[in-house]
């Protein structure tokens, strides 16, 4: 269990709505939808009413900052059964990026590995009460795209499995501009209330666990409960 999971959940019950998509640049089609994601009649470009609003907020507080700049939507709402199948494919590439047989791998070399992968990816877990942060309608990854739709450089891939994936990788790099364009997303992230992952650059979230556990370290005087907890899409 992560210390996020530890988190109480008291779910205000504010509904998952479509995400204004025409507001925003859009992943099309889809990343996890092309590698075949069972997302069946779902949409992953949904997201609590509140968390929409805040969206709309930073990404008029980034066109203050870079007119012609805007937020891209990579990934939002997230089912356990998706949040399952990426866990399951990022294993899969794991193994084969090591060049091992997955059928003759051990049981050390398998947690060895699941480890790795549960570095950027949430269990999926059924629990209620631990629930990944995608499913709660809470959660959203992000990048930046300039006035041409061409993708403002951060250093490296959403999802990358490795060190730079990390929000601070390039901070004693001042040559790069992957740490300012990082910055800014945070920036404008933060100032319409969501808090961002401490090891993924792209992950952004507001009223789910992580967000609560974030809020609490930043301010010990304070218990913050999480609002969000697991949704079923309708």
């Amino acid at each position: 269990m992560k210390p996020y999971q530890k988190i109480q959940i008291l779910e205000c019950g504010e509904p998952l709505v479509p995400i204004p998509l025409e507001q925003f640049a859009v992943e099309s089609p889809h990343p996890y939808e092309k590698l075949g994601a069972p997302y069946g009649d779902t949409s992953p470009y949904y997201l609590r009413e509140s968390v929409i609003a805040a969206l709309i907020s930073a990404q008029a507080e980034l066109q203050q900052r870079h007119a012609d700049w805007r937020i891209q939507i990579f990934d939002a709402y997230r089912p356990v059964a998706v949040q399952q199948f990426m866990v399951d494919h990022t294993f899969a590439e794991v193994v084969q990026s090591q060049k091992l047989d997955p059928d003759t791998l051990s049981d050390d070399q398998r947690d060895v590995i699941i480890q790795q992968v549960y570095q950027i990816w949430a269990v999926p877990s059924p629990n209620p009460k631990t629930p990944p942060p995608h499913s709660t309608g809470a959660a959203i990854d992000l990048t930046l795209v300039d006035a041409t739709g061409q993708l403002i450089d951060m250093g490296s891939a959403i999802d990358e499995l490795s060190p730079r994936s990390h929000p601070d990788y390039y901070v004693n790099q001042p040559d790069k501009p992957y740490h300012e364009h990082r910055q800014v997303l945070r920036d404008v992230m933060y100032s319409a209330g969501f808090c961002r992952h401490p090891g993924e650059w792209w992950h952004f979230c507001l009223g789910d666990q992580m967000w609560a556990w974030l809020c609490n370290q930043d301010n010990p005087t304070v218990s913050v409960t999480a609002r969000y907890g697991r949704v079923a899409h309708k």
